[in-house]
């Protein structure tokens, strides 16, 4: 981020365009207040380059991505598979940007659309059987990498209680915190069928 923001002021053009497109695909739907302010300075330091400020409203729009609900992440069910689709998108909009003033700054700026094939709810949504909102306690915390490690161990750590529908952030796993309903999915993202659980009984 810093490194960025240094280049982000250079004297090239073509590098502060880049770096500034840059600032906005790393905090993609993070709503990062470091990033946000650095291109809310950026904005009024490229006043009078056009340029350069539709650079900066593009990565502005990307920071703040479905305001704050959406991500751009090439990886699902816990960063465990690769989706090629939304690895192309990404993959096609970096390589308009290694000549911007001709692509997206030229005759083709609908290349930005691209990105939309990697674009993902950052949110945790669950519904019931008749995909009806059901609100259920959630323990969301840091992903723990329990792969070959004997018995049950834990799979998150630093974990905070919260209802269902809530935003997982990079690299945060949730689990369900009650045993009255049983998931349809393994991977608890974006939006999750739950099912009751026809063992469960509640202590009195």
């Amino acid at each position: 981020m810093d490194t960025l923001s240094r280049l982000s002021h250079d004297t090239d053009i073509e590098v502060a365009m880049a770096a500034v497109i840059s600032l906005g695909l790393i905090g993609s739907g993070t709503n990062n207040a470091r990033i946000a302010g650095m291109l809310l300075n950026l904005s009024s330091y490229y006043y009078k380059e056009p340029r350069l400020l539709f650079c900066v409203r593009i990565a502005q729009g990307l920071v703040h991505l479905g305001k704050g609900l959406l991500t751009l992440a090439p990886y699902h069910s816990e960063r465990f598979l690769l989706c090629p689709t939304a690895m192309a998108g990404i993959l096609t909009m970096l390589h308009a940007c290694l000549d911007m003033k001709f692509t997206i700054m030229g005759g083709y700026p609908f290349i930005l659309y691209f990105l939309a094939l990697a674009m993902q709810p950052r949110m945790l949504m669950t519904v019931d059987e008749n995909l009806k909102p059901l609100a259920v306690p959630v323990r969301v915390g840091k992903a723990v990498d329990v792969v070959g490690q004997a018995g049950r161990p834990k799979t998150i750590t630093g974990f905070q209680t919260h209802l269902t529908p809530v935003l997982l952030a990079a690299g945060d796993r949730a689990e369900l915190a009650t045993e009255k309903y049983i998931p349809l999915s393994p991977f608890l993202e974006g939006f999750v069928i739950l099912k009751e659980n026809p063992e469960y009984c509640e202590d009195h």
